[in-house]
C-alpha cells in the first residue's frame, strides 16, 4: 500500500522558519485561536487545538503567543471575529486551487484574492466551482527515514487508513475525515512520530505542468497568495 507521496506537492503552508515570522505568528495564532472557540481551550479534549499548538511549538512560537491566542478563543483577552472561509479559483493553465482563509474581513480578503488571481493569470471562482475535483480527507504526517513495516500498515488500516505514502521526508497517512482521531492514536501507539495532522483537501486527480513559464507564474501565484495575511494554506491540483 505504501508507495511515493504526492501529496506533499499538492499544498502549499507556510512554514515558521522562513524570514517572515511574524506572519507566521499570526496565521498560527489565528488557526490557535478558531480551534479552542469551536472546542474549547483544553488540549486534552480538543484535537484540533491540541495539533494547532504542536504546530505553534514546532514554529518556536513563544508560550505566551499561544496562551494568549486560546484565551481568545474562549473568550478572554481582545476580542476578534475571526472565521474559516474556503475559497476557489483557477490558475495559469487551468489549474484548480482551492484556499482555506482565517480573516476577520470576508470583503477584504475576497477582494485581495481576486486580485491576486487576476495578476498571475488566474482568476477566482464562485463556490462550487473547483472543490468537487478534490476530497476532504484526514491526514497524518509521519517524521520517519524509511517506509513503514506490513505490520505498521495494517495496524493503520484497521484504524481507517486508506492512502500510506512515503517519500524522503517522512510518510503520509491519509483516511476519511472522521477517522482522523483513531489514525493518530494508531500511530502513537505504534511509536510513530507524527509532525502534522489534521483535515485536508487533497485532489482527486493530479496534473503535471510541463511548461517552464506555466510553471513559474504558478509558483509566483502561491507565493502571492502566501504572502496574503489572512491566507493559511492553498491547495491545487498541479504538480510543480
Amino acid at each position: 500500500m505504501s508507495k511515493h507521496s504526492k501529496w506533499a506537492k499538492v499544498k502549499h503552508q507556510k512554514g515558521a522558519t522562513d524570514s517572515k515570522r511574524a506572519a507566521v505568528f499570526t496565521k498560527l495564532a489565528r488557526v490557535i485561536t478558531v480551534a479552542a472557540r469551536e472546542g474549547g481551550g483544553d488540549t486534552n479534549f480538543n484535537f484540533k487545538l491540541r495539533t494547532a499548538v504542536e504546530l505553534a511549538q514546532a514554529g518556536s512560537m513563544p508560550k505566551e503567543n499561544i496562551e494568549r491566542a486560546i484565551k481568545r478563543g474562549i473568550g478572554g483577552g481582545e476580542v476578534e471575529n475571526i472565521e474559516e472561509v474556503l475559497y476557489e479559483g483557477y490558475g495559469p493553465g487551468g489549474a484548480a486551487v482551492v484556499v482555506e482563509a482565517l480573516t476577520s474581513n470576508r470583503n477584504r480578503t475576497s477582494s485581495n484574492l481576486k486580485h491576486i488571481l487576476s495578476v498571475h493569470g488566474g482568476n477566482l471562482g464562485s463556490a462550487g466551482s473547483v472543490i468537487w475535483m478534490f476530497a476532504r480527507k484526514s491526514v497524518l504526517r509521519v517524521e520517519r527515514s524509511k517506509p513503514l513495516g506490513e505490520s505498521e500498515e495494517l495496524a493503520l488500516i484497521d484504524a481507517g487508513a486508506d492512502d500510506i505514502a512515503a517519500d524522503s521526508e517522512g510518510v503520509d497517512i491519509m483516511g476519511p475525515i472522521e477517522a482522523l482521531n483513531k489514525l493518530r492514536e494508531a500511530a502513537e501507539k505504534l511509536g510513530l512520530k507524527v509532525v502534522g495532522a489534521g483535515l485536508e483537501w487533497l485532489p482527486k486527480e493530479i496534473v503535471a505542468v510541463a511548461d517552464p513559464e506555466a510553471r513559474g507564474k504558478l509558483e509566483g501565484l502561491f507565493e502571492a497568495l502566501d504572502d496574503d495575511e489572512d491566507v493559511n494554506t492553498i491547495y491545487y491540483n498541479v504538480d510543480i
